[in-house]
């Protein structure tokens, strides 16, 4: 179920998403959100469950995937309201796909325009192992559990 909402419907919305969302969710703030979204998408065959446009018609306030059964929230940067975009010297981070077919996501992201920074390969722990960027500067790594 795709939603477009509304601010006076952005909580009808919500509430009407099938199943109740848990755990720790990313919430990925970057230019151009509706883009990232139609990227995951391609890339990684995200279902996307609702977006919320801005006031400004440009940018998305909300918007949330699913991947691989895992959330995924989407914002655009709104740094007249102290959201902008800043890469932070302190930290990073890597999203992380466990899959069952490897071969088949890696290929699929790359042909959608993510840039390979480690090729798949067998690693030491037992896993076949690759890294991407994706166009708006995230970085995701798949990995698929070797068949005992």
């Amino acid at each position: 179920m795709t939603t477009t909402a509304t601010m006076d419907t952005a909580a009808e919305t919500v509430a009407a998403i099938d199943a109740p969302m848990k755990g720790v969710i990313p919430h990925l703030n970057v230019v151009g959100a509706a883009k990232a979204a139609e990227f995951y998408q391609k890339a990684f065959g995200a279902q996307e469950l609702m977006r919320l446009p801005a006031q400004d018609g440009e940018r998305l306030m909300h918007c949330a995937l699913v991947i691989n059964g895992g959330s995924l929230f989407l914002c655009d940067c709104f740094p007249e309201m102290g959201h902008g975009y800043e890469h932070q010297p302190s930290n990073s981070f890597t999203m992380h796909l466990q899959v069952d077919d490897i071969d088949a996501w890696f290929d699929r992201a790359v042909q959608a325009g993510a840039e390979v920074l480690e090729p798949v390969s067998l690693m030491f722990w037992g896993d076949r192992y690759g890294r991407l960027r994706d166009p708006f500067g995230v970085c995701w790594s798949m990995g698929q559990t070797a068949q005992r």
